[in-house]
């Protein structure tokens, strides 16, 4: 299993990035789909998740400026990013519960490497 991660970059204050993260591989189904982010010096926190069914959920730092979107015949998890600040600066990472068709039950965690967004002010 692969996930893949792009669209970070660099941004000034106040702009919008786009990030995607797409599942391949011997994946039966994928449940919760999320971003995560790790900032320097800091742990890594939840951004914003969304089910299978399609209900979001958003860490308080980031309601009213991301949204978090899923297409489930791509096995893709989006994270629009609006009014951007430099204290969203970090590396995002995207997560995804699946569960392979070798274990069609049993649901696992993967992670994606990471792609880097950095906000000037």
């Amino acid at each position: 299993v692969q996930l893949q991660a792009s669209g970070g970059g660099l941004v000034q204050a106040g702009g919008s990035l786009r990030l995607s993260c797409a599942a391949s591989g011997n994946i039966f189904r994928v449940n919760v789909m999320g971003w995560y982010r790790q900032a320097p010096g800091k742990q890594r926190e939840l951004v914003a998740d969304i089910t299978g069914g399609g209900i979001p959920n958003y860490a308080d730092s980031v309601k009213g400026r991301f949204t978090i979107s899923r297409d489930n015949a791509k096995n893709t998890v989006y994270l629009q990013m609006n009014s951007l600040n430099p204290e969203d600066t970090a590396v995002y990472y995207c997560k995804a519960r699946l569960s392979l068709y070798t274990g069609p039950f049993y649901y696992t965690d993967y992670w994606g490497q990471g792609t880097l967004v950095t906000v000037s002010s």
